[in-house]
């Protein structure tokens, strides 16, 4: 079977054992109150999915509108039920309950792009507290870390132009514009148009090597 439909054929729990680190915690140590779970579109309680639109919808629903994709809530809702698609939730307590809730998250897919086996973050939101403290690039990590062991060629991303700051913090992670990013347009009046987004990606050979140096350093 291809690794593709082999990886997004394995219930959850394999998933995680086969292609993710045996604790998703570790590099949060500064965040005791913060855990990280795994979850699948088709596992995700209720309550988490409503947290995570909502963290999409507050943060990004503007930023939609205003490109070329639009806003649709149905359309998102939607998108986030794909069958093969991933979570990386950050859950934590509230200083005023002690329930657990959603405070961040990231969606990704081992999928195909242009004929190239990747894997695919869909969505990246942490609630405000939580941003600026590492935990983004922790994530990030995570699925380059689960790419790398599933074999796959690269990691991808689409990003907002207008969405200066998230560029900045995917091109510190080393990721550079892809050849499958959308191009400006010429318009028959000769004005060109310029696209609301960008495809960003990283390659993962590069990543492995990487990490081999670090242990053998």
């Amino acid at each position: 079977m291809p690794r593709i439909e082999d990886a997004n054929s394995l219930p959850l729990a394999d998933y995680g054992a086969r292609f993710l680190p045996t604790s998703l915690a570790i590099g949060l140590s500064s965040h005791p109150s913060l855990r990280i779970k795994l979850e699948s579109s088709s596992t995700i309680s209720a309550q988490d999915f409503e947290d995570c639109f909502k963290l999409i919808a507050s943060s990004s629903a503007s930023t939609y509108a205003a490109s070329s994709i639009g806003w649709s809530p149905t359309k998102k809702r939607k998108e986030m039920k794909l069958p093969d698609l991933r979570y990386l939730l950050v859950v934590g307590s509230t200083s005023h309950s002690a329930v657990s809730s959603v405070e961040g998250f990231l969606s990704f897919m081992m999928t195909y792009e242009d004929g190239h086996e990747v894997v695919y973050c869909y969505e990246l939101h942490l609630a405000p507290p939580l941003q600026r403290r590492g935990i983004g690039k922790h994530l990030m990590s995570l699925i380059e870390h689960a790419g790398s062991n599933a074999g796959v060629e690269k990691s991808m991303l689409t990003v907002f132009v207008r969405n200066e700051a998230a560029l900045r913090f995917y091109q510190q992670l080393g990721y550079s514009r892809d050849h499958y990013s959308p191009e400006p347009r010429t318009m028959r009046s000769g004005r060109i148009k310029m696209p609301t987004y960008t495809i960003l990606s990283k390659s993962l050979q590069q990543w492995t090597t990487d990490e081999e140096d670090e242990q053998n350093g």
